[in-house]
């Protein structure tokens, strides 16, 4: 009951700074501003909404495709559909409340695969832990290929980082030292009960998180990898070229601007208001009025969350009509 109103109270205060920063963007502009910015996000070109959308979709393909090359070493082979349907529900799931969407891919999955999910929980930190790290890539890359636009603007911001953890040094190295003994307890815990069912459940767990490394299908994986985050840049892209104010910017500006929009999903849920705000930052560096990089900040949210809502609930929706006719035709075959 405690661990739940913790979550809830996390969810709630998370969700009301997004709400804030949406509240303060909007406060902050002139009425003739605001003017511009409605403006500006009704002469899209809602065509390139399409090619948009199919990106979107095409991504969480790739992703299911990846997510089962994690679960093959653990002799788990679901089918793509499910796995598919599983991913979409998940993000959904994530925008209702954040993190559910991990514990609900692995339980929809199972439900309808008749596999353990606990089996399936450690992939899914792997995968975590590896998209976090081709999130560094990206970003080294971007930040090394436009450099000559965004150095200023870094140095400032890293100057700025590095003050406040001088400051808050203390807080810093209280919280390593909280992880330090969370993963000592963790290890105190599996060797005391590592017969009982904690101790499957951790070491089930530990056995997802290393598959990643006993994949035969590395190539694929790679692939796949790269493949989510190409439909990521495009779908951003594609954005730059719907809206007049951004038509004239490079492919490389959309990495710089999936690394902003990266973290902005990260500190809100869903990214309400902190994605918005980061990307539109950031375009102001390439000399996009303020109204233009809130306008292409808007747009690309919502072109993401509405494709996560729209495929999502779609899932929902199938999910037990495909696993229906699924189940009829094997009692056909067997029969």
């Amino acid at each position: 009951m405690r661990k739940a109103l913790g979550t809830i109270l996390q969810y709630v205060i998370f969700l009301g700074l997004g709400i804030w920063i949406i509240f303060h963007m909007i406060t902050t502009l002139k009425p003739e501003q605001r003017d511009e910015l409605v403006n500006a996000i009704q002469s899209v070109n809602a065509w390139l909404l399409i090619p948009i959308f199919i990106a979107g979709f095409l991504s969480h393909i790739f992703r299911a495709l990846r997510w089962r090359l994690l679960l093959e070493p653990l002799k788990i082979y679901p089918g793509l559909v499910n796995t598919t349907f599983a991913v979409l529900i998940g993000y959904v799931m994530n925008l209702v409340l954040p993190r559910a969407g991990e514990v609900a891919k692995c339980t929809i999955l199972a439900r309808y695969e008749k596999v353990p999910a606990h089996k399936m929980v450690g992939t899914i930190v792997s995968e975590r832990a590896f998209d976090l790290l081709c999130l560094f890539v990206i970003a080294a890359a971007a930040f090394t290929i436009e450099a000559h636009v965004i150095s200023d603007y870094v140095a400032d911001l890293t100057r700025g980082i590095y003050d406040k953890i001088l400051s808050h040094r203390v807080v810093l190295m209280s919280i390593l030292a909280g992880l330090a003994v969370i993963a000592i307890a963790l290890i105190l815990v599996y060797r005391r009960h590592k017969e009982t069912k904690v101790g499957h459940f951790m070491r089930e767990m530990s056995h997802g998180i290393m598959s990643i490394l006993h994949m035969k299908k590395r190539g694929a994986f790679l692939g796949y990898t790269f493949l989510i985050w190409f439909m990521y840049t495009a779908q951003i892209y594609l954005g730059f070229l719907s809206l007049q104010g951004t038509e004239h910017l490079a492919a490389s500006v959309a990495l710089v601007v999936l690394v902003y929009g990266a973290v902005g999903m990260i500190i809100t849920p869903g990214g309400i208001g902190a994605y918005t705000l980061l990307v539109a930052e950031i375009l102001t560096a390439y000399n996009i009025s303020e109204v233009s990089a809130q306008a292409f900040g808007w747009i690309a949210w919502a072109a993401q969350t509405g494709i996560l809502i729209i495929l999502g609930v779609c899932s929902l929706l199938l999910i037990n009509v495909y696993n229906r006719k699924r189940h009829v035709e094997i009692a056909v075959d067997r029969k």
